[in-house]
């Protein structure tokens, strides 16, 4: 590719991709990327614009659930001696070898889109699965002292009241 040329290069993963990626975050998706390569005296500029849907387990029910991707990245490549990442967009690869393969590269730009947090809008998750979280899911307890626990409940079992431990009471006694 001769210096301060520019390519356009199409693709559109779909879930053969991200089966034989064999990455965790995301096994199913339809994303289209649109791939410009730019030739500079020194570097290959990569410009990724990739856009889809990909499905992922929710983290409140576990059932599947479209999160739409739509994101730019950018990658530099310097030709040299050996594999190197300089940062985390600008890598060496051996000049001998002359190839990249962006799979990864793909895979990692959609994964990176995935927030901490992915839930269904309020609603849709799994009824069967979110009462079963209800039941079992942990509630704020106000006690005398304005302090804040959490207590696990089980609605399914009755509760018995246990005695506090004195040797406690005294310790909390200490606390104001």
């Amino acid at each position: 590719m001769p210096v301060g040329t520019t390519t356009e290069h199409k693709y559109r993963l779909e879930n053969e991709f991200f089966a034989n990626i064999d990455g965790p975050e995301v096994q199913r998706g339809k994303v289209d990327v649109a791939l410009t390569v730019k030739r500079t005296a020194t570097v290959f500029e990569l410009n990724f614009d990739l856009s889809g849907v990909i499905y992922i387990p929710c983290d409140r029910c576990l059932d599947d659930m479209e999160l739409i991707i739509d994101t730019d990245e950018q990658l530099f490549i310097k030709l040299g001696h050996e594999y190197k990442e300089e940062s985390d967009n600008m890598l060496i690869i051996p000049e001998d070898e002359g190839e990249l393969n962006i799979a990864w590269f793909l895979y990692e730009f959609i994964a990176l889109t995935i927030p901490i947090k992915h839930v269904h809008p309020y609603g849709k998750c799994n009824k069967d699965m979110s009462a079963r979280l209800q039941q079992m899911s942990a509630r704020r307890i106000d006690d005398e002292d304005d302090d804040i626990d959490m207590e696990f409940i089980d609605d399914t079992q009755e509760e018995e009241e246990k005695p506090t431990d004195p040797r406690w009471d005294a310790l909390k006694k200490l606390k104001r």
